[in-house]
C-alpha cells in the first residue's frame, strides 16, 4: 500500500506541476524583468508550488492511520454539449480532480465527502479513520481547489458558477462509475452538494450536510443591518469590492509580482485589516457572533490573512497564528495538537497560496454578506433525498435556515446540533461529530435499526 501512495502521489506531481507551476515561473520572470527596487526580494517570494501543496497534503494525511490511495480522476475538458468551459483555453486540455480513497470493507457504504469555500478535502484528517470504520471514504477537491485542477475561472452568472461545480462532480462521478452513495458537505461544499443532488436525486441515497451555507438571502429580515451597514462609506467599500469580485487573494498575488512602493503595500494591508476590524478583533474573529453580522466574515475570515502576507515567510507565519488561535486558545472542542497544528498550518498555507481559481465563484453565488443568490430554502418543495443537517452548538451559520427548509420538504430530514463545536465542527469535537454522522446513516450500517437512539451529548432540533 505504500508503493502504492508513494506511486499515485508521484502521478500526482507529475500531471499538477505543469499547470501551477508554469504559472509560478511566469510570474518570477515577469518580476525579474521589473526595474529593480529597495525592497528585499524575498518579500516578493511566495514559497508554494504544486509540489509543496501535493507534499504538505502527503504530510498531512500521515497523521491518518487507514491506507489510502490518491488519484487524479480526469473529467475532461468541459460539460459534454455544455455551452460553459471550465477554463479558458482553445485546446481541449484535460481537467482532474484530486481523490483520495480509504481502504474499507468491501460492503459498507459510500460516503464522499466535499470541502467549504477556503478549504480541502485535507481538513477532514480527524475523521477519516473513525469514518473509514463504516464507510467506504472517499473525499474530493472540488475543481479549482486544493490539489485539483485550476482552470481559468470564466464564468459570469450564478447559473454558469453553479455548473462548474455540479457538472465537473458529475464527470467525475461517472469516472468513478459511483451511484448510490451518501454525499457529505460542508459550507459551501453543502451548497453544492445540495444543488447536485437536486439535478442528480437518483445516485445520491442520503444528503449529510455540515454547517451548510446558501439557506438564507438577502429578504431575509435579520439582514436588515447589512441595508443599513452598506449606506455607510465603509459599507459602501466593501460591497463594492465583493462585486468587484475583488478577493483577498487575487490582489495580493499581483503585488507580489509587481514592485509597489512599501508605504503603498501597508495602505493594502491596513484595508484587510480593517475589514477584520468591522466583523471583531483579530484574535476573535472566528467566534460566533449573534445574528446575521457574522455573515460578513464569509470570506474573510479563513483566508484573507494568507493573501495580504503571502510575502516571502510572512504568509506561513500568520497562517500558524490563525489555525493555533482558532483551533487553540480560541477553539470550542478539541484543541489539535503540536504535530496536527504545524502540518494543518501547512497544508492550509500551500492549497490557498496556489493559483486562483474556484475562490472566484463567491460574488456569483452569494451576494455580500453571504446571502445566497439562489437560496435552497426555495428548492425545499422540490428536495428529493433524505437529508440530516449537523450544525456545531457554536457555528455561525444559522439552523434556523434548515428549520424553514424542512417545513417545505417531502422527504426525511433530521437537524443535529453537536456541542463543543463551531463551523469546523469535524474538527472542533471530531468524536461527537463521527456519532453523528453513523447516527445520520444509521440505516445503512446498523442491523438493528429499532436499537439505535441518538447519542449522549447530540441534540434533535
Amino acid at each position: 500500500m505504500n508503493q502504492i501512495r508513494s506511486r499515485e502521489s508521484s502521478s500526482i506531481v507529475s500531471t499538477m506541476a505543469e499547470e501551477l507551476g508554469s504559472s509560478a515561473s511566469t510570474a518570477t520572470s515577469s518580476s525579474r524583468a521589473k526595474t529593480r527596487s529597495f525592497w528585499p526580494s524575498i518579500l516578493r517570494w511566495i514559497p508554494t508550488s504544486t509540489d509543496h501543496v501535493i507534499a504538505a497534503e502527503k504530510r498531512l494525511l500521515s497523521l491518518v492511520k487507514t491506507p489510502y490511495v490518491v488519484e487524479q480522476v480526469n473529467i475532461g475538458s468541459g460539460p459534454p454539449g455544455s455551452k460553459t468551459r471550465w477554463f479558458r483555453s482553445k485546446s481541449d486540455e484535460p481537467r482532474s480532480i484530486n481523490t483520495v480513497t480509504f481502504q474499507s470493507n468491501e460492503d459498507s457504504p459510500t460516503l464522499v465527502m466535499v470541502h467549504g469555500y477556503g478549504a480541502s478535502q485535507g481538513f477532514f484528517f480527524r475523521n477519516f479513520d473513525a469514518l473509514a470504520s463504516r464507510f467506504k471514504i472517499i473525499a474530493i477537491d472540488q475543481l479549482g481547489w486544493g490539489g485539483s485542477s485550476r482552470p481559468d475561472f470564466t464564468c459570469k452568472s450564478t447559473e454558469e458558477t453553479e455548473a462548474w461545480f455540479i457538472d465537473s462532480f458529475e464527470e467525475w462521478r461517472k469516472a468513478k462509475n459511483l451511484s448510490n452513495f451518501i454525499l457529505l458537505g460542508h459550507s459551501f461544499g453543502g451548497y453544492v452538494a445540495a444543488k447536485y443532488a437536486l439535478k442528480h436525486p437518483e445516485h445520491v441515497q442520503q444528503l449529510i450536510l455540515v454547517g451548510s451555507a446558501g439557506f438564507s438571502s438577502e429578504s431575509d429580515p435579520k439582514s436588515e443591518w447589512l441595508t443599513r451597514f452598506r449606506a455607510t462609506w465603509k459599507g459602501a467599500v466593501l460591497n463594492h469590492l465583493w462585486e468587484s469580485n475583488f478577493t483577498p487573494q487575487k490582489v495580493i498575488r499581483y503585488v507580489i509580482i509587481i514592485d509597489i512602493p512599501l508605504p503603498m503595500l501597508v495602505c493594502i494591508i491596513k484595508l484587510f485589516f480593517f475589514t477584520w476590524l468591522v466583523c471583531g478583533s483579530i484574535n476573535k474573529a472566528h467566534v460566533p457572533k449573534t445574528g446575521s453580522e457574522i455573515n460578513i466574515c464569509f470570506v474573510f475570515n479563513q483566508i484573507v490573512l494568507v493573501r495580504c502576507l503571502g510575502l516571502g515567510p510572512l504568509g506561513p507565519d500568520l497562517v500558524r497564528r490563525y489555525t493555533t488561535a482558532r483551533f487553540g486558545a480560541y477553539s470550542t472542542g478539541e484543541v489539535l495538537a503540536g504535530e496536527e497544528c504545524k502540518l494543518l498550518t501547512d497544508y492550509v498555507y500551500h492549497t490557498l497560496a496556489a493559483k486562483a481559481s474556484g475562490e472566484l465563484c463567491l460574488k456569483y453565488i452569494f451576494s455580500f454578506g453571504a446571502f445566497a443568490r439562489k437560496p435552497l430554502l426555495q428548492s425545499a418543495p422540490e428536495w428529493k433525498v433524505p437529508t440530516t443537517f449537523i450544525y456545531g452548538f457554536q457555528d455561525w451559520m444559522n439552523y434556523e435556515g434548515a428549520q424553514q427548509a424542512r417545513q417545505h420538504m417531502k422527504v426525511p430530514c433530521e437537524i443535529i446540533r453537536v456541542p463543543k463545536a463551531g463551523h469546523f465542527v469535524f474538527i472542533d469535537n471530531p468524536t461527537a461529530f463521527h456519532s453523528a454522522v453513523f447516527y445520520a446513516c444509521r440505516m445503512y450500517i446498523s442491523p438493528n435499526l429499532e436499537t439505535e437512539h441518538l447519542p449522549e451529548g447530540l441534540t434533535l432540533v
